[in-house]
C-alpha cells in the first residue's frame, strides 16, 4: 500500500484507526478509537470513587461499607465465620473474595468496629491472618451504636439490582480520622493518618463549644513522633516517627516500640542491611516480640550504645518519615482537605444525624400518643357500641368516626380512616380488661418523652456534646494515646556512622584514599566522610572519601573533616612568595565547597608553609624560630607563643613574624587550650544536649569536666557531655558535676521498712552505681545536690493521731559517708509526704582556673596585627 493512496490524518487519528485501510495481504485494519477513547477516564473515575478513596460522609471505602452492611445483616450477637461474611458481601461488591477478605482483616486489626476471634495477624510482626474459614467476627458494641440507623440511611440498588445497599452509613463519630485511610487510585492517592479516639471526641466537643482545637496522629504501633511539620494532615506535611530504643546494659539495646508503617521483620532487616554495609556494628539481634515489641540488639565490645542509637535512627527503619495526604470523596469529587476540616465536617454531620433521629423519634412518639389517646376515647366512651347495628363496612367506619368527634378536640391531628381501621382491630379481650388509669399513665409517660425529645431538639448542640461524652465514657477506657509526641533533633549521619574503613595517604605523590593500603595510614573513616588536605604550598581542599583521589603533591596534613567542628584550630607559619616575609596565623575551617582549592597564604607564587599544626581543642604551642644570618640581624633565635595570636578566618593574611628568611622552626613547648570553656545546654523537648543555646544552661565545660546524672531508680553516674548522649526517662538530676559537692538522699528501705538519710560523694566517675538498697521495695524519695539541703517530713495520720511536720537539716543529720553506706534511720513512722525546702545559705568555694590554663577568647577581627622584630631580634606586637 503506497503512501500516495492515503488521505491526510485527522486530529487525534492514527494510521491503525482507519476502517478502510488494508494491508498488502488484504487484511482489513479495523478502527477501534470509539472503543477506548473514553475508557481510561471512566476507569480512573471508577477507581477513585469506588475503590481507593474514602467518602467524607462516613469514612468508608465502598468495600468497607459493604462489609459493615453485611455484618449488620448477619448480626445475631454470635460470631460468624469470616468466609461466610465475605460470601455475603459478594452480593454487594462486584470483585473477588480476596479483596473483601483483606479489607475485612484490615478493619479487624484496628480493633474498633469488629470484635474478632482467632488469628487475625499481628501488625507488630507483620504476620498475616489465618484463612477466612478459620477466623470469626461480629460487630462490636461501639459499631452497633454509632454506625447504623436504617431510618435515616440513604439506600441504592446493588450492582446487580437484586438488593439494596447503603449509599453512606450514618456514622455518628469521626471514624475516618480514628482509623486512618490509605489508597492509591489512577493519578490520585490518599493517606489519612490515624488519630486518638479520646482526643477526637475532645476536639469534637471543642468544635461544638466554639473553642480552638488541634489534633495529631496516634499510631497503633506507638513509637515517638515529631509532628512539627504535620501541616494539619494536608498535602505537603510530614511526620517523623521513631522507634523507642533504650539501653538495657552497656552492650545491649532494646526496642520496645516501632515506627508506624513498619513491623519487626522489616525493622530487623533494615538493621541487618545497615550492619552489612558497615554503617553500624551489631553482634546479634533477638526478636522476642509477642503481644509487645521486644527486639534486643547486642553490641560488640567497645561500641558506644548512644552512638549506635543515633546510627539506628540515621541508617535504618528505626526512623521513618510519613507524608500525609488528606484526600476524600465529597459529592462524587475528590476533595483535598486537612484533618481539622475533616473533623469539623464529621462533627457537624453528627449533629445533623442526631437531629434527624430525634425528629423521627418525635414523630413516632407523637403518633403513639395519638393512637393511645384515640384508643382510650374509643374504649372509655364505648364508641365501639355504635357499630353493633351497622351492616356495611362503610357504615362501621362512619359510625366510629361520628362517635369519636365529640372527644377528639385535644388531638394534635385529624382522625384518619387508617386510625379507625386500627381501632376496629382491637380485640374484645383487650377492651374487657382495659384499665383507664394505666392507659392514662402510658399517655403521660409518652407526653414526658415527647417533651424530652423536643428539649433535645431545641438544645441539639448540648445533646450532641452529651452524646460524644457518653461515647468516651463507655468506650474510651484503654484507648489512651500510644504515640509519644516529641520534637526530634537532626542526626548528622557523618557523626554516627561506623568508621570501618581505613584512610591512607601518599604525601609525596599527592594521593589519598581507602585503596592505598601500602601507604601511610591516616585514620578510620566511612564512605560518607569528607577528607581535609593541606599542601606545602599553602593550599587546602576538602574532598569526599574515595578509593584513590589526587589532591596535589607535597601533602603536609590530612584528616577526616567535620564541617561543624569549630574547636579544631590550625596554627600555621608560612613564607610569602620565594623570598618574602613570613607570617603566622591561627584559623578554623568551616563553610567550604567540596573539591575547591583554597589558598591559605597571601596568594603569592612559590609561597611555602614553614610550620603547621592541627589542634582539636584550640591548643596554642610555643615554637622557637631560627633565622638565617642576613645583614645586621643581631638575634637569630627567638620564641613565638601562638597563644598571643588571635584566631581569625582562614582567608586572613596573618601577622608578620620576620622580614628575614627563616632557617628552622622547632617546637619548644606543647600548648594548652586557648578557647573558652564550652557552654552546654539541655533541651528537655528533644532530651538532648546542645551548644546552640536551646533549653537549660548546664554550665561551662572544659575537656575534663563531667555531667552528674541521677535516676529515680537510685542510680548515679557521671559522663563526659557528648552531644550524642541519650538520657533515660527516669532521670531526675542533670547538672555539672562538682566532685567535692555531696549528694543527699532520703530513701525507703524495703527490707527494714524504714526511711533512711545518707550523704555521699561519687567515688568512681567512670561507673554507674546504685546508692539505695537493692530490695525490690526500696524506693528513692528525694535527692538533693545542694550543699545544705532542708527537707519537710509530713507524717501519715495513725488511729486519729496526727504528728506535727518535721523539718530535717540533712547536713547536721548525718556526715558524708561512702556511697555504699546505708545511712541513718530517719523514722519508723508511716509518712504521707517528703518534700525539699529552700536550702540553707552557703557560699561555695570559687573554682580557680590554674594559671597555665588561662582562658583566652576567640575573635573575628579581620585587620591583621603584625609581629615585628626590633633591632635586637625580639618580637613586638603591633596593634595598629
Amino acid at each position: 500500500m503506497s503512501e500516495d493512496n492515503l488521505e491526510p490524518l485527522k486530529e487525534g487519528e492514527h494510521f491503525y484507526n482507519r476502517e478502510d485501510s488494508s494491508s498488502e495481504s488484504g487484511d482489513v485494519i479495523t478502527k477501534v478509537t470509539g472503543m477506548y477513547k473514553e475508557w481510561f477516564l471512566d476507569y480512573a473515575s471508577y477507581v477513585i470513587l469506588e475503590r481507593a478513596v474514602p467518602a467524607i460522609e462516613d469514612g468508608f471505602k465502598p468495600v468497607q461499607r459493604r462489609i459493615m452492611h453485611s455484618l449488620k445483616e448477619l448480626d445475631d450477637g454470635r460470631y460468624n465465620k469470616v468466609a461466610n461474611v465475605v460470601g455475603h458481601t459478594m452480593q454487594y461488591h462486584p470483585h473477588g473474595d480476596a479483596s473483601i477478605g483483606d479489607a475485612m482483616v484490615q478493619i479487624g486489626q484496628k480493633e474498633l468496629l469488629i470484635d474478632t476471634q482467632g488469628n487475625w495477624g499481628n501488625i507488630l510482626t507483620g504476620d498475616g491472618a489465618a484463612a477466612s474459614r478459620y477466623i470469626e467476627a461480629r460487630l462490636s458494641k461501639f459499631a452497633l451504636e454509632v454506625l447504623y440507623s436504617p431510618k435515616i440511611t440513604p439506600w441504592q440498588s446493588s450492582y446487580d439490582g437484586r438488593r439494596n445497599e447503603p449509599i453512606n452509613l450514618p456514622v455518628k463519630f469521626p471514624l475516618l480520622l480514628a482509623q486512618g485511610a490509605e489508597g492509591i487510585a489512577v493519578g490520585l492517592s490518599t493517606k489519612v493518618l490515624p488519630h486518638n479516639f479520646n482526643e477526637l471526641i475532645d476536639a469534637s466537643i471543642k468544635i461544638l463549644k466554639g473553642k480552638p482545637f488541634t489534633i495529631y496522629p496516634d499510631f497503633p504501633t506507638a513509637g515517638i513522633a515529631d509532628v512539627n511539620a504535620y501541616n494539619d494532615g494536608a498535602r505537603g506535611g510530614r511526620v517523623r516517627v521513631r522507634a523507642k530504643i533504650a539501653q538495657l546494659d552497656k552492650s545491649t539495646l532494646v526496642i520496645t516500640q516501632i515506627p508506624f508503617s513498619t513491623n519487626t521483620t522489616t525493622l530487623i532487616d533494615s538493621i541487618l542491611k545497615a550492619n552489612e554495609k558497615g554503617k553500624i556494628k551489631v553482634k546479634k539481634i533477638e526478636d522476642n516480640t509477642a503481644a509487645e515489641v521486644e527486639i534486643l540488639i547486642h553490641l560488640p565490645p567497645g561500641v558506644s550504645p548512644d552512638k549506635t542509637i543515633d546510627a539506628l535512627f540515621a541508617f535504618t527503619a528505626c526512623e521513618t518519615s510519613v507524608a500525609p495526604l488528606g484526600c476524600v470523596i465529597e459529592d462524587h469529587k475528590p476533595l483535598f482537605v486537612g484533618v481539622s476540616h475533616m473533623l469539623k465536617i464529621s462533627t457537624h454531620r453528627t449533629v445533623d444525624l442526631l437531629k434527624r433521629e430525634l425528629e423521627i423519634q418525635l414523630d413516632e412518639l407523637e403518633e403513639s400518643w395519638h393512637f393511645q389517646s384515640l384508643e382510650r376515647i374509643f374504649i372509655e366512651n364505648r364508641v365501639y357500641r355504635a357499630i353493633e347495628e351497622e351492616e356495611t363496612w362503610e357504615g362501621v367506619i362512619k359510625a366510629i368516626d361520628e362517635g369519636l368527634k365529640p372527644f377528639t378536640g385535644h388531638l394534635k391531628r385529624a382522625v384518619t380512616e387508617e386510625d379507625i381501621v386500627r381501632l376496629t382491630e382491637i380485640r374484645i379481650k383487650r377492651i374487657s380488661k382495659f384499665d383507664i388509669d394505666k392507659a392514662q399513665e402510658k399517655i403521660e409517660a409518652l407526653e414526658g418523652e415527647i417533651e424530652q425529645v423536643k428539649h433535645h431538639l431545641e438544645h441539639i448542640i448540648d445533646f450532641t456534646i452529651t452524646y460524644f461524652q457518653g461515647l468516651k465514657d463507655r468506650y474510651g477506657k484503654g484507648r489512651e494515646r500510644k504515640t509519644e509526641l516529641r520534637s526530634f533533633d537532626t542526626i548528622e549521619a557523618t557523626k554516627v556512622v561506623l568508621r570501618n574503613t581505613k584512610l591512607y595517604v601518599n604525601k609525596e605523590e599527592g594521593f589519598v584514599g581507602t585503596g592505598l593500603k601500602k601507604d601511610e595510614y591516616v585514620a578510620d573513616c566511612s564512605d560518607i566522610d569528607d577528607v581535609i588536605v593541606f599542601l606545602r604550598n599553602g593550599s587546602m581542599m576538602i574532598t569526599k572519601v574515595d578509593v584513590k583521589t589526587f589532591v596535589g603533591k607535597d601533602i603536609i596534613h590530612v584528616a577526616v573533616f567535620d564541617k561543624n567542628d569549630k574547636r579544631t584550630i590550625y596554627n600555621m607559619i608560612y613564607r610569602d612568595g620565594k623570598s618574602g616575609p613570613s607570617y603566622v596565623k591561627r584559623f578554623n575551617v568551616s563553610g567550604v565547597t567540596r573539591d575547591k582549592v583554597y589558598d591559605l597564604s597571601a596568594g603569592t607564587a612559590n609561597s611555602m608553609v614553614l610550620y603547621f599544626s592541627d589542634n582539636p581543642n584550640g591548643e596554642a604551642e610555643v615554637v622557637t624560630v631560627l633565622l638565617r644570618q642576613v645583614g645586621s640581624v643581631k638575634k637569630l633565635k627567638f620564641d613565638l607563643d601562638f597563644s598571643t595570636i588571635a584566631i581569625k578566618g582562614r582567608a586572613s593574611r596573618g601577622n608578620t613574624v620576620s622580614k628575614y628568611p627563616i632557617k628552622k622552626i622547632e617546637l619548644k613547648e606543647k600548648g594548652i587550650s586557648t578557647l573558652k570553656p564550652r557552654r552546654v545546654w539541655f533541651d528537655d523537648t528533644v532530651h538532648r544536649l546542645n551548644v546552640d543555646g536551646r533549653g537549660e544552661l548546664l554550665g561551662e565545660f572544659r575537656p575534663n569536666d563531667r555531667l552528674l546524672i541521677i535516676n529515680q531508680s537510685g542510680k548515679v553516674k557521671t559522663i563526659i557531655p557528648e552531644l550524642t548522649t541519650h538520657f533515660d526517662e527516669g532521670m531526675i538530676v542533670l547538672e555539672k558535676w562538682v566532685p567535692k559537692k555531696p549528694i543527699s538522699a532520703i530513701y525507703f528501705d524495703g527490707e527494714k521498712e524504714r526511711y533512711f538519710i545518707k550523704r555521699f560523694l561519687v567515688e568512681n566517675e567512670n561507673k554507674e552505681e546504685t546508692f539505695i538498697t537493692e530490695h525490690p521495695k526500696s524506693q528513692l524519695e528525694i535527692v538533693s545536690t545542694d550543699y545544705r539541703p532542708l527537707a519537710e517530713v509530713v507524717f501519715a495520720k495513725v488511729k486519729g493521731i496526727q504528728k506535727e511536720n518535721l523539718t530535717v537539716d540533712l547536713e547536721n543529720f548525718i556526715a558524708v559517708k561512702g556511697i555504699k553506706a546505708i545511712g541513718n534511720v530517719l523514722t519508723a513512722d508511716k509518712l504521707k509526704q517528703i518534700s525539699l525546702l529552700e536550702p540553707l545559705p552557703y557560699d561555695p568555694p570559687v573554682e580557680e582556673i590554674p594559671e597555665e590554663m588561662e582562658v583566652r577568647g576567640e575573635t573575628d577581627i579581620t585587620d591583621d596585627n603584625d609581629i615585628n622584630l626590633d633591632d635586637d631580634g625580639q618580637i613586638t606586637l603591633s596593634l595598629e
